[in-house]
C-alpha cells in the first residue's frame, strides 16, 4: 500500500498528548517522531486534529449469520470504521450460536469475506458445551461469554454446577452478562398483572432491576474468586454494583475486571418519556445516581473499560408494545463522538478515553500489536477533530436498521480519518470500498 506519513497530528497515546508526525509503511506504523520527512510518502497534514490508536470494541451485536434483516459483519462494521473503531469482539447469541468451535471458524471465515474493520469473536457457553469449550485453544478467539440473564438470543446459562465447571476449565477471559433471572420474571409478572403486555416502558429498570445485576454479578465474582477464573464483567448498569470492582491494582493485576457501556454514561430513565423503547437494553438504563456511579467508577479505574453493545434492531421491531420490543440498539458509529462530546463538557479527559477504549481492551484480552501507537504496531487510528459540529440525522446514519438513539444530537467532534492496517479506510465522510481487516491474534 506504500507509505503514509501523517503531519502536524496531536497523538493521544499513552497518558500524553504530543505533537508528532507518524509514517506508516504497509500495514504497520514504522516511524513516530517529529518533523519526519518521507519523499516516497503521500502526505496528509491533519492541521493540529487528534491521532488516537482505533477504538477497540470488546462488544457488539454484528447479526451475522441469521439475523441479518438487522445488521450484517459488512454493513455494521462500515459504521464502526465512520465512527473511529478498527477493531471489534462479536457476540455469539447469532443464529446458529457460536458454541461449537466449527460454528466459531465459520463466522471468523465470514469476517474474511467482509468485514471492514478488524475482527474477533467470542465462544459462547452454554448448559451442555462444556467439552466443547475445554477443546477451545486459548488463541482461537478473544474468550468465552456467558449470559447469567436471559438477552437476546436465548442463551441463559442457569446451571450453577455447569458454570462452577467452566470458570474451573478455562484461562481465557470468561465475559458474562450478570441479570437474575428469577427477580426480572418475578418482577415483571408484578406488571404484567397490573398492564398486561404494554407495560408502559419507565418500568424496565425496575423489571430489570438494580438487585437483580447486584445478585447475579456479585455471584459470579464469587465464584471467580472461588475458581481464580479470569472474569470480565460487561456492561454495568447500577451504582450498587460499583463496590464489587478494585481500583488499587493495576489492570494487569487485576483477575476480575468491568466494562460500562456508552448508554449507560449518556442516558437515564427520564429519558424513557422522549425515547421510548430506543433506549430499552439489557441490563435497563437506570437513574442518574446509578449514572453517575458510572462515571465515578470509570473515572478512579474500578470500571476498566467503555464499549458499545451495539445490538441492531429494525424501527418496526422496536415500535412493539414493552413484553415483545426487544432490547438493544445500534452504537458503533456514534460512540466515539459521544465520548469526546463529554470531553468537551469537562467530564473526562482525552488520554481517560483512549486509555478506556484503546489500552485497556488490548491489555485484557492480551491482543497483538493493537491498541496502541508504537512502532511496529497496526496502523490502526482514528484522527478527530474538536471543533467540526455535526448533527445525526437519517442522511448520515450508516447502520443497516437506519436509526440511531442519538439521532438529533449534535456533536462538536467527528471522526475525520480512519487508518485499518495502514489503510485509508474512512476519510472525511468518504468510506473505501477496499477491505484491509484482519482477524486479531493474541499474546497469550
Amino acid at each position: 500500500m506504500g507509505k503514509i506519513l501523517l503531519k502536524n497530528g496531536r497523538v493521544v497515546n499513552e497518558g500524553s498528548i504530543e505533537e508528532l508526525d507518524i509514517l506508516l509503511e504497509g500495514d504497520y506504523i514504522s516511524r513516530i517522531s517529529k518533523d519526519i520527512s518521507e519523499r516516497e510518502a503521500t502526505v496528509i497534514d491533519l492541521d493540529g486534529k487528534y491521532i488516537l490508536p482505533g477504538i477497540i470494541d470488546d462488544q457488539v451485536h454484528f447479526r451475522e449469520p441469521g439475523l441479518i434483516h438487522k445488521g450484517n459483519i459488512a454493513t455494521e462494521s462500515r459504521a464502526a470504521i465512520a465512527g473511529g473503531i478498527t477493531t471489534y469482539m462479536e457476540q455469539p447469541n447469532t443464529n446458529p450460536q457460536t458454541t461449537t468451535i466449527a460454528k466459531l471458524e465459520e463466522k471468523h471465515a465470514m469476517a474474511k469475506e467482509t468485514s471492514y474493520a478488524n475482527y474477533s469473536f467470542l465462544f459462547g457457553g452454554t448448559n451442555d458445551n462444556l467439552e466443547e469449550l475445554k477443546r477451545l485453544d486459548k488463541n482461537a478467539c478473544s474468550g468465552i461469554k456467558l449470559f447469567l440473564g436471559s438477552s437476546t438470543g436465548n442463551m441463559l446459562v442457569d446451571n450453577d454446577a455447569v458454570i462452577e465447571s467452566i470458570f474451573s476449565n478455562t484461562e481465557m477471559v470468561i465475559s458474562v452478562h450478570c441479570e437474575d433471572e428469577t427477580t426480572i420474571r418475578q418482577n415483571l409478572e408484578v406488571y404484567r398483572d397490573r398492564y398486561g403486555e404494554d407495560i408502559p416502558i419507565q418500568y424496565h429498570p425496575l423489571i430489570r432491576s438494580e438487585e437483580a445485576c447486584y445478585l447475579s454479578s456479585s455471584k459470579a465474582i464469587s465464584l471467580a474468586k472461588k475458581t481464580g477464573a479470569r472474569l470480565h464483567v460487561f456492561h454495568l448498569s447500577t451504582d450498587k454494583e460499583m463496590d464489587l470492582f478494585r481500583n488499587d491494582i493495576p489492570l494487569e493485576e487485576k483477575k476480575i475486571t468491568a466494562e460500562v457501556c456508552i448508554h449507560h454514561l449518556w442516558f437515564s430513565d427520564t429519558d424513557y418519556l422522549d425515547k421510548g423503547t430506543l433506549i430499552k437494553w439489557n441490563p435497563a438504563v437506570k437513574t442518574a445516581k446509578d449514572r453517575d456511579a458510572l462515571w465515578k467508577a470509570l473515572l478512579d479505574d474500578r470500571i476498566d473499560v467503555i464499549a458499545t453493545d451495539h445490538a441492531p434492531h429494525l424501527l418496526s421491531e422496536k415500535d412493539s408494545p414493552y413484553t415483545s420490543a426487544p432490547s438493544g440498539g445500534p452504537l458503533v458509529q456514534h460512540a466515539l463522538p459521544a465520548m469526546l462530546e463529554k470531553h468537551l463538557e469537562g467530564v473526562i479527559g482525552l488520554e481517560k478515553i483512549v486509555e478506556k477504549m484503546c489500552h485497556n481492551p488490548a491489555k485484557l484480552f492480551d491482543i497483538a500489536k493493537r491498541g496502541y501507537i508504537r512502532e511496529g504496531y497496526f496502523a490502526d487510528l482514528a484522527v478527530v477533530s474538536l471543533q467540526d459540529p455535526w448533527q445525526v440525522s437519517k442522511d448520515n446514519i450508516l447502520y443497516k436498521c437506519g436509526w440511531s438513539p442519538f439521532e438529533g444530537n449534535s456533536f462538536r467532534a467527528k471522526v475525520t480519518h480512519t487508518f485499518v492496517n495502514g489503510h485509508l479506510a474512512y476519510d472525511n465522510g468518504k468510506l473505501s470500498k477496499k477491505r484491509n481487516a484482519k482477524r486479531l491474534t493474541f499474546d497469550r
